[in-house]
């Protein structure tokens, strides 16, 4: 049976009392190891060499959405909801928020309950015999790592800037997806008017064929026209199958982008001019680019690093832990709970590196080498992003007037094509001359539809190379 308090077991209980909580406010009142993340500076312009002067700012507005197609705007809403992608990116920031409160949970004490009950004649763990004796306990035992070197602080920083991280990534990924979705689609819309361009050039070709094989069959015209005009049906031919080829390949990316099975995709064949096009402010300030998510990610990559070298540094200092226990003891369940039966106990244990061939001052130099990597691979980053901006619009600067060339070339060639039939049907010229104007003329219909491709997918470009547009 245990024996009665006395007061001298009382005082020694209230002077371990105040240890542990002078040792306790000497923890929070302790300075991390180790340097504070401070943000990098980086040398930026104040603007963007290149200029576009479209109109005004198109704040508070989803960018796709002033291209003034519906279909569009569903597309990217389909996307967002369904994209396995974006479903493993929204699961990455759960699992850094869990992370993140696992490694928090170091910081405050460990509370636990016990109990056990045995019965025996021996010792355990050994051979000694004795009596037959009964032990009941149920305690609780509380454990507690001082943290006097900020070595859990420190830790807490690392993991909630790898959280954050790992939302600055989940934003990435939500805009290379909508980019993605917006560029699939100016293809799709691209190619089916390439298509429609192939299958009109195909059926004038056979149209063309039939003629000068009439001809051939009078005794008019010679049979290396007929062949010439074969050639150019089938080139027309295979250019058509290429071009469906490809239109369904773009369908099934699509789809998977929708998170669906690959497929068609339901759409309106309208016509890529129809588009509109979107409205840049002039004078894009480089700050926008503090916004971009790869930017984010290899800031908070490089903070969370940074902790991680006063963890390092605090491991080459003592730790400090308390324990304490709390329970009842007896070899007899009948009046188990009385007050008689009461066991506790305080204790402190103070664990300090000795010798270990430097592996902690290692330690150390390996964070320090790994931040210092961390750093560059930031700086790294903002120069490609300041490059990417940069390609992005001189793009849509540029491809105005190629767009406007390639229409004029289109109405040339045309022409050209025209006045060729006609100086050939009066005898005026060869077959050559034909077949190279109507080549002309479908080289010129598929360049000015991709072009106005490009065009519009150069602003999605700009949207993601700004981190989202340049909505303030």
């Amino acid at each position: 049976m245990s024996k009665p308090r006395t007061s001298s077991n009382n005082r020694r209980e209230t002077r371990l009392l105040r240890l542990s909580v002078t040792l306790a406010v000497l923890m929070v009142a302790g300075c991390a190891m180790g340097p504070d993340f401070e943000r990098p500076e980086t040398a930026m312009p104040e603007a963007f060499e290149q200029n576009v002067d479209s109109g005004a700012s198109i704040a508070n507005l989803n960018w796709w959405e002033l291209f003034g197609d519906e279909q569009l705007n569903s597309l990217i809403r389909i996307a967002l909801e369904q994209n396995r992608d974006m479903a493993i990116a929204v699961s990455r920031i759960e699992e850094a928020r869990a992370a993140l409160g696992f490694v928090r949970s170091d910081q405050y004490p460990q509370f636990d309950i016990s109990a056990g009950a045995n019965r025996g004649n021996s010792i355990p763990g050994t051979s000694v015999i004795t009596p037959i004796s009964n032990n009941f306990v149920l305690a609780g035992n509380l454990s507690y790592e001082l943290d006097l070197w900020g070595k859990l602080r420190r830790s807490t920083e690392a993991a909630q800037a790898e959280l954050l991280a790992t939302v600055d990534a989940g934003n990435s990924v939500m805009i290379t997806l909508i980019a993605d979705v917006a560029s699939a689609y100016l293809l799709l819309l691209d190619l089916d008017a390439r298509v429609a361009i192939a299958d009109r050039t195909l059926r004038t070709r056979i149209e063309s064929l039939g003629i000068i094989q009439a001809r051939f069959d009078r005794g008019t015209v010679a049979l290396i026209d007929v062949n010439q005009a074969e050639i150019e049906k089938y080139d027309a031919e295979a250019q058509l199958i290429s071009l469906q080829r490809e239109d369904v390949q773009v369908e099934n990316l699509l789809s998977i982008l929708l998170g669906q099975h690959p497929g068609a995709v339901v759409h309106d064949r309208r016509n890529i001019y129809s588009m509109e096009l979107l409205k840049i402010p002039a004078g894009l300030p480089s700050g926008l680019l503090e916004r971009r998510p790869d930017i984010r990610v290899a800031e908070q990559q490089l903070a969370a690093q940074t902790a991680r070298i006063g963890v390092a540094e605090a491991i080459r200092f003592p730790s400090l832990s308390l324990t304490g226990s709390l329970g009842l003891a007896s070899d007899d369940l009948s009046g188990f709970f009385s007050s008689d039966n009461k066991t506790w106990g305080l204790s402190a244990g103070l664990i300090a590196p000795v010798f270990n061939a430097g592996r902690n001052k290692r330690r150390v130099e390996v964070e320090v080498a790994r931040t210092e990597q961390a750093l560059l691979n930031y700086e790294q980053t903002v120069l490609q992003a300041l490059q990417e901006v940069e390609d992005s619009l001189i793009s849509v600067s540029t491809y105005e007037r190629e767009v406007l060339a390639r229409q004029r070339q289109e109405k040339s060639a045309a022409s050209a094509a025209m006045l060729s039939r006609a100086r050939y049907d009066g005898g005026v010229t060869s077959y050559l001359e034909v077949l190279e104007s109507e080549r002309s003329l479908f080289r010129a219909e598929l360049l000015a539809s991709s072009t106005r491709r490009e065009q519009l997918v150069s602003y999605v470009t700009l949207y993601k190379a700004l981190g989202g547009g340049w909505t303030p």
